[in-house]
């Protein structure tokens, strides 16, 4: 699974299938902002749910400092 760049953020995944969990580290111009959470079923994240978590950040952090 690559890297999710939009608006000048990159969002780039890891996830244990042992332990059913994952996580998006958030960069904006190089810097780490923060770390979002996730659970899933299977061998591997879908592709819709790394994009859900994705544009939840965005619907949260869009009056922040970051943005």
């Amino acid at each position: 699974m690559g890297a999710i760049d939009r608006d000048g953020y990159r969002f780039e995944t890891e996830y244990s299938t042992i332990n059913q969990k994952g996580a998006i580290h958030v960069y904006h111009d190089g810097e780490f902002i923060q770390e979002l959470t996730f659970e899933f079923t299977g061998d591997q994240p879908e592709p819709a749910l790394i994009e859900e978590v994705v544009d939840r950040f965005f619907e949260t952090e869009s009056n922040t400092q970051f943005r």
